[in-house]
């Protein structure tokens, strides 16, 4: 297993297929994920888990976080989203924050994320903005 820069073509497929597999294929694409970093974490060849970073300043939003359905609640998703908190923090941001889909906001928990005030509905999911602050 490891976790390596990926491009973000590489990340739409797993977007659509784990978030959003109802939606046109380009509902995935964020309009700065040309300014985004992209990891993936591989078993082999395959790609199980992806997540976007987005640094400005010294602030950092991680999104469109994704594991692959058959994968999911193995562990996969936590190496990922640690070792990007990780780059955050290297990073020399102060906050980082996601938009959490409210019935996952207990997974973000345990990474040290809190959830604010700040929700809002998207397609009929809610979210929550959870941020966590480092040094």
């Amino acid at each position: 297993m490891n976790i390596q820069p990926i491009r973000k073509e590489q990340a739409w497929q797993l977007r659509h297929e784990v978030m959003w597999p109802d939606k046109d294929y380009d509902y995935v694409k964020l309009a700065d994920d040309e300014e985004g970093a992209h990891f993936g974490l591989f078993e082999g060849e395959e790609l199980l888990s992806v997540v976007s970073l987005f640094v400005r300043g010294g602030e950092a939003q991680f999104r469109k976080f994704a594991t692959s359905a058959s994968r999911q609640k193995m562990g996969y998703g936590s190496r990922l989203l640690t070792h990007v908190l990780g780059e955050a923090e290297r990073a020399g941001v102060k906050r980082i924050y996601c938009n959490a889909r409210i019935e996952k906001a207990g997974f973000y928990e345990k990474f040290g994320l809190s959830p604010t005030e700040d929700t809002f509905t998207k397609s009929g999911k809610t979210y929550v903005v959870m941020e966590r602050y480092f040094g």
